[in-house]
């Protein structure tokens, strides 16, 4: 097998997020993080934004992928996730213009 190029990696990224929009039948895609901090932030009264949500679930991959041999998936997830989080970062950005 050979390993894939850096092109190809942000293809299939891009080809899973959208993907999962499709499973999940989001108009605006499947953007479940933002639910999921605000559930966390009132459980554990904390103040988290959605953009260290992905960098949360960036360095779940990253742990992952540290921790034993190599699976492609822990990389294509964490690229994708920090698409998605540059996405969200963005957002909050323009949120506080």
């Amino acid at each position: 097998m050979t390993a894939p190029t850096a092109p190809q990696i942000l293809t299939a990224a891009a080809d899973d997020i959208a993907q999962r929009a499709l499973l999940r039948e989001q108009p605006t895609g499947e953007r479940s993080m933002a639910r999921t901090v605000a559930a966390f932030n009132a459980m554990f009264g904390t103040n988290i934004t959605e953009s260290q949500g992905w960098q949360f679930m960036e360095l779940l991959k990253m742990s992952r992928g540290a921790a034993g041999s190599y699976h492609a998936d822990d990389h294509l997830d964490r690229t994708a996730y920090a698409a998605l989080g540059a996405e969200a970062a963005a957002r909050e950005v323009d949120a506080c213009a």
